[in-house]
């Protein structure tokens, strides 16, 4: 759940809850003022029917005063849009509190022909407090919102940044982030920016480096192999013919290492089958003898990958098989979305991850050419991908596996 989601989630229980609670004050303090008013005029309607009944005017004034009850004089019109709360019929007479439009309550008597209309004017007091309440509690809601707002002015940004930093790191170097002012954020976007100009004139520079180290390489490789082929064959020729080979392969190697560390390289995907990538792979290496490989593809599946990468990372599972299996042939299997690339041999006596590390080796490869950057290649790519590298060690094979996944895989 990102930070906007959960955000968004407390502020819409937080303005809930204060609408709730808002609502049932609101409802209790009217039912207290209601509560309240109703036994004061039960309570003054008994002294104002004496005086109603004695026709007192005199006294009755005085009553209302002391109640600081007023007298309301055009009754049609002050009950009008009004409701009865409570109604009751005395023996002196029809006792009726209404509720008009203004939220005020109002008490009704009438004797014989006799009517009375009053207001408690207290209950402004009590109005007053309650709208108070229900001012204060609408200013908190308007403060929730408007810091609501504010911290979505503030996650914008973050969020903005966020693609920014994600886009820098799948390799795109030249991105920069806006100037967001001279508060914490600004200060932020400063600071990356001025990492990602150092980062990206280093990564430039090392690249620039490589190229040229690889560019320079290539000319007197060319010019030894030339050479070779003027010298006599012998011991000597095949030694040397040797050590050139591995240092072209070793230069390619480490090129095709650093573009993937970089992140430089793009990938072109397609869709391909499990026996394309296989016939792929194989194309790119030179066997001798194609005995020594056993492909057991029955089953097949499309791959959503750069056929080109891939190919190289399987062709490199081959390249170790071949080069470290005690017995051949070795196995090219493909089972539950995993091509599989199996060898004999004794168990490997490291885990997976040591052998991924440029230029580690195990104790039985001291023998045989490589560099131990093969798996490293193969990781990376695998990375690149979304795949998953795989190796068991039982009954005597070792098996490395390209895992696929069902979700990035569609049957054929």
């Amino acid at each position: 759940m990102s930070i906007f989601t959960k955000i968004l989630a407390l502020f819409a229980l937080s303005l809930a809850l204060m609408v709730f609670v808002s609502k049932e004050t609101s409802a209790i303090t009217q039912s207290k003022i209601e509560l309240l008013l109703k036994e004061k005029y039960q309570q003054a309607s008994n002294q104002l029917f004496k005086h109603l009944s004695n026709n007192d005017k005199l006294a009755l004034d005085k009553t209302l005063e002391e109640l600081n009850f007023n007298l309301l004089d055009d009754k049609q019109a002050s009950l009008e849009n009004s409701k009865i709360v409570y109604e009751s019929i005395t023996s002196f007479g029809e006792v009726k509190i209404y509720l008009d439009h203004h939220e005020r309550y109002l008490l009704f008597l009438s004797y014989l022909d006799e009517s009375l209309l009053v207001q408690d004017m207290s209950q402004d007091e009590r109005l007053w407090e309650k709208q108070r309440l229900e001012y204060l509690i609408f200013a908190d809601i308007s403060i929730l919102v408007v810091i609501f707002l504010l911290m979505l002015n503030i996650l914008l940004p973050l969020k903005k940044m966020s693609k920014n930093i994600q886009s820098f790191g799948e390799g795109a170097l030249h991105v920069r982030m806006k100037d967001f002012g001279r508060d914490e954020l600004g200060e932020l976007s400063a600071t990356f920016n001025a990492m990602a100009g150092n980062i990206e004139a280093l990564i430039e520079a090392r690249q620039r480096l490589l190229r040229d180290i690889g560019h320079e390489l290539r000319t007197p490789i060319a010019k030894s192999k030339l050479a070779l082929e003027m010298i006599p064959q012998g011991k000597y020729q095949k030694m040397l013919q040797k050590a050139i080979f591995q240092i072209d392969e070793m230069t390619s190697e480490l090129l095709s290492l650093e573009k993937l560390n970089a992140n430089t390289s793009h990938l072109n995907y397609e869709i391909f089958s499990t026996q394309t990538l296989i016939f792929e792979a194989l194309s790119l290496m030179f066997i001798e003898d194609e005995s020594t490989v056993r492909v057991m593809a029955d089953e097949d599946f499309a791959i959503s990958a750069d056929l080109h990468y891939l190919s190289i990372a399987l062709k490199n599972l081959i390249d170790n098989a071949l080069k470290y299996s005690t017995q051949k042939p070795i196995v090219i299997e493909v089972v539950d979305y995993c091509i599989w690339v199996r060898s004999a041999g004794e168990a490997l006596e490291h885990d997976l991850d040591y052998y991924c590390q440029a230029f580690a080796q195990g104790d039985n490869s001291r023998t045989q050419e490589g560099f131990g950057l093969g798996l490293s290649i193969v990781r990376k790519i695998l990375d690149r991908h979304g795949f998953v590298l795989q190796l068991t060690c039982r009954d005597g094979w070792n098996s490395f596996g390209i895992d696929i996944g069902v979700p990035k895989s569609v049957h054929i």
